[in-house]
């Protein structure tokens, strides 16, 4: 054999020795993460059976992996949709606490409303019959204007209320008045009467506060209901930004590539990954938390003095006492009417002058208790709310706590009792980089994700004004403040429809954020205005007696 054989041979058989130990690199076997490939659903087509070398990796470290070009495009989609499920997820709660509480409240409201109207009909049709159905149309719109402003129409509260009780005072004195003719005019003349003669007696005052002050609270809170609904529902489904799906596949599904795929990210790598993925939802908190306070107020206010139920359960109580008053000054207030108005003229002879004032000058019978309507939904407000305002509370900084949430998941993280063995974003150690704090801005030096912090999201901005502008109607129907048309009323106080500051328990107007609710009675009742015609006659002592009765019952 010649020499240069045996010189090429040596070497040769020096590199074949070598060859088993390299190849047992390369070819590290890819079977636990072909099994954790398959069993999300995946193609085994797309993963080797063994490491190959990683230059073809785009996201992932490029040493030997088990991942293929295609199977980290995969994987990359698949870490996106996990991530906006879990998003998903973690905000389940607040999302179905505004859903239900909503449903539970407009069921609630609009029962309600059925409830007195049907109360009130029931109630008139026995105890004034023909006469009230003849002008059921009064009280039917009354109801119908009342569903509409609740249900979000472009209502006047007070307008509405005023010019029911005028319409009520125009068919009343043709009532009370048989004998005349009252042309169309001549009827308007009438109720421009209706605040100088107060012939209703004080009912249309304290209504008008009650039922403004009221309704205002309810539909605002219902409405602050559908907004914290929307915002949520809105605010789950995240589009995360291709910076973020970068981290979100480093920190997933990385450590399959390593051939790792039991391996989870450290509990602090994953909370700087969703900090900056979630960048623009932690600058939701601060409005949110501000809303969330606003409804907490409001809330109060249904509880105490603008109990919605505590002022239309009675309802048919109080017109059906207002009634009663201008039945008993129906002399005083007709004398009147005549000396500004002008006398009538006589009715045709065909109408007798004292058979409307007979039938109508009828007795008023109350419900028995058993028999009053059952309460609107099964429920009533005071359990509403107090159900709502538990679960408002836990609301609260939901959206900057949402990557501690999702970290906290096991499906997620190894936890934080596991630091040394969980996948750090390189390898199975340890992660030192710091945590950062909440918020767009924070992110500047986020380690994980590129978070370009001088373009907020547009449409968290959306949803941050829906809020701002959501409180500011809580703001105001906490002072009794109707928002839509706080420049429309002609009232004194010039603080819109529902100011509620027409009475001596008026509630003060607040500094918003630190202000308590005053604790006002909600069963707080006004002494009868009409006592002081106890001495007029027989009939006038019987009506006050009832009256009197009437208003034990509303207590």
């Amino acid at each position: 054999m010649p020499s240069w054989i045996g010189a090429v041979i040596l070497p040769l058989s020096g590199l074949l020795l070598s060859l088993p130990a390299r190849a047992d690199v390369k070819a590290r076997s890819c079977g636990e993460v072909r099994q954790a490939y398959g069993a999300k659903g995946f193609s085994l087509a797309d993963i080797p059976y063994q490491e190959i070398a990683g230059e073809h990796l785009r996201i992932c470290p490029q040493e030997y992996t088990c991942c293929t070009t295609e199977m980290e495009d995969k994987l990359s989609q698949q870490s996106k949709l996990e991530f906006e499920n879990l998003v998903e997820e973690t905000s389940h709660f607040v999302r179905t606490t505004f859903v239900s509480r909503h449903k539970k409240f407009d069921e609630f409201f609009r029962e309600l409303l059925e409830n007195a109207e049907k109360s009130l009909n029931d109630m008139f049709v026995r105890t004034y019959g023909m006469l009230y159905m003849q002008n059921s149309e009064v009280f039917q719109d009354l109801f119908t204007e009342l569903k509409r402003y609740y249900t979000g129409g472009n209502v006047n509260l007070e307008e509405m209320l005023n010019d029911f009780w005028a319409r009520l005072l125009e068919r009343m004195f043709q009532l009370i008045n048989p004998q005349y003719h009252f042309s169309e005019d001549y009827l308007e003349c009438v109720s421009k009467y209706t605040d100088q003669l107060k012939p209703f007696g004080d009912v249309p005052r304290k209504l008008k506060i009650q039922v403004t002050r009221a309704f205002i609270a309810a539909r605002t809170f219902v409405q602050g209901l559908t907004v914290g609904r929307e915002v949520a529902n809105r605010v789950s489904k995240v589009s995360p930004t291709p910076g973020c799906i970068r981290a979100l596949m480093k920190m997933l599904y990385c450590p399959y590539c390593r051939g790792l795929p039991a391996v989870r990210p450290c509990n602090n790598y994953c909370l700087n990954v969703m900090k900056g993925c979630l960048a623009n939802q932690a600058d939701l908190d601060t409005e949110w938390n501000l809303f969330i306070d606003a409804m907490l107020l409001v809330a109060e206010r249904l509880e105490g003095p603008f109990n919605i139920e505590s002022v239309m359960d009675p309802i048919d109580v109080k017109i059906s006492e207002a009634i009663m008053n201008m039945q008993e000054n129906s002399m005083q207030v007709s004398a009147k009417v005549f000396q500004g108005c002008g006398q009538p003229k006589p009715a045709p002879a065909l109408r007798s002058a004292r058979s409307a004032p007979e039938n109508f000058n009828t007795r008023f019978r109350p419900y028995n208790p058993e028999e009053r309507p059952t309460t609107a939904a099964g429920t009533s407000l005071d359990r509403l709310v107090t159900d709502i305002k538990e679960k408002l509370k836990l609301s609260k900084k939901v959206w900057s706590a949402l990557p501690y949430a999702i970290c906290k998941d096991e499906r997620v993280t190894a936890g934080t009792s596991n630091e040394e063995e969980c996948w750090n974003g390189h390898s199975k150690a340890r992660y030192l980089p710091e945590i950062m704090n909440d918020g767009l801005t924070n992110q500047i030096n986020n380690p994980e994700v590129d978070v370009d912090i001088t373009r907020p999201d547009t449409f968290i901005r959306q949803q941050i004004m829906a809020l701002r502008v959501m409180t500011n109607k809580l703001k105001n129907a906490y002072n009794g403040n109707d928002v839509n048309f706080q420049d429309t009323s002609d009232e004194s106080s010039g603080s819109g429809s529902g100011s509620g500051c027409m009475d001596d328990v008026c509630p003060t107007e607040f500094e918003f954020v630190t202000t308590e609710a005053p604790a006002v009675d909600p069963d707080r009742r006004e002494e009868d205005s009409s006592a002081a015609g106890l001495g007029h006659s027989l009939l006038s002592w019987s009506l006050v007696c009832m009256v009197l009765a009437l208003q034990r019952l509303c207590r």
